[in-house]
């Protein structure tokens, strides 16, 4: 998409600024979507997903498309899943900023817990394909397509949830509901939409950029394009998730700040099929340079994501540091499956 040639610093430089404008983008996107969840009467929960959650996934995506075409199919793979497990834990960093109680607890709903059944359950299809046997429709993995019909119906189960819910969470002292504000309700929405419009477009571009310098870093040191990939990429092209989540806690959206981490790694998912169908080589399933290390990344975001559920559905009140026992070993289960990753190149 870029193509162009200049020294290492300067890849490295256009990396580390693509990364900050995706990061203020994410703060600006914050407000933006509280607003129209407030004005469009959708609620938090579901604006978090469709809206703040694409719009948060787009750095990433257009990195793995990009690393995908350029012929890095293991950064491509290793963004995709390296960026759901950074986003997971960065809800535990949203738990310790929320000081009152575990952010799980306070921020009960039935949507968030759905998105984070069913984001599992996909990532699991991302598993199969890995460890499956290597078949192609044409030159993509059958699991490609099951990757995008499932997401078309998990749509439809999300919304579901939250227009006829079956059963709904206890609430408590903590448990913070999400009540529109009047004075957004009363703002344009075309004025939002395109504040939104014009937010994705800049993040997008960063996160092609981010993935056109990471490759050139990766061709110019010889560094693995899996640590490259799940560390650095999956970071920089996570800010959004991360300084979103942070603001939506401070101001009090808290469904906002869960659903965006579990929406935004519900589009995270996808990036795997938008790869594989941009890659034109075969499958990106089993490509040159694919094996045990994006089967233990994928597992660990599995397992990162079960805990995650548990926590939501457990609901602990206060735990260790007055977060919850799910925010503790989630940062636990990140910087070891981190620190095994890097043994593995």
């Amino acid at each position: 998409m870029f193509d162009y040639q200049i020294p290492l610093w300067g890849d490295i430089a256009i990396f580390v600024a693509a990364g900050v404008v995706i990061g203020l983008a994410g703060v600006k996107a914050t407000g933006l979507a509280d607003r129209l969840a407030d004005r469009s009467g959708m609620g938090e929960a579901v604006t978090g997903t469709i809206f703040l959650g694409f719009l948060t996934a787009l750095p990433g995506l257009l990195a793995s498309i990009v690393a995908a075409a350029k012929g890095h199919p293991a950064m491509a793979i290793s963004n995709a899943m390296g960026g759901i497990a950074v986003q997971t834990a960065a809800l535990a960093v949203a738990d310790i900023a929320y000081r009152r109680a575990n952010l799980e607890h306070a921020a009960a709903s039935v949507p968030n817990m759905m998105q984070a059944t069913i984001l599992i359950a996909l990532m699991v299809l991302v598993l199969c394909g890995l460890s499956g046997p290597d078949v192609t429709i044409a030159h993509v993995h059958p699991v490609t397509i099951l990757l995008i019909l499932s997401a078309g119906g998990a749509f439809r189960l999300v919304i579901a949830t939250r227009d006829d819910p079956m059963w709904e969470p206890t609430e408590t002292d903590e448990t913070v509901t999400d009540e529109p504000d009047e004075h957004h309700q009363r703002e344009r929405m075309s004025r939002l939409i395109a504040g939104l419009i014009a937010t994705a477009g800049l993040t997008g571009a960063s996160g092609a950029l981010v993935a056109e310098s990471a490759g050139n870093i990766v061709e110019k040191t010889g560094m693995s394009e899996v640590l490259v990939g799940a560390l650095f990429v999956a970071l920089a092209t996570s800010l959004p998730e991360l300084v979103t989540s942070i603001a939506a806690v401070r101001r009090g959206a808290l469904t906002l700040a869960v659903s965006d981490i579990v929406g935004g790694n519900f589009f995270d998912v996808l990036f795997v099929a938008a790869a594989d169908l941009v890659y034109l080589k075969g499958s990106i399933f089993h490509a040159g340079g694919i094996g045990l290390r994006e089967v233990f990344l994928t597992s660990i975001t599995i397992l990162l994501n079960v805990v995650l559920l548990s926590g939501l559905i457990f609901r602990q009140k206060r735990g260790p540091g007055n977060i919850g026992f799910e925010s503790v070993l989630m940062l636990v289960l990140y910087f070891g499956g981190l620190a095994v990753l890097t043994t593995m190149m």
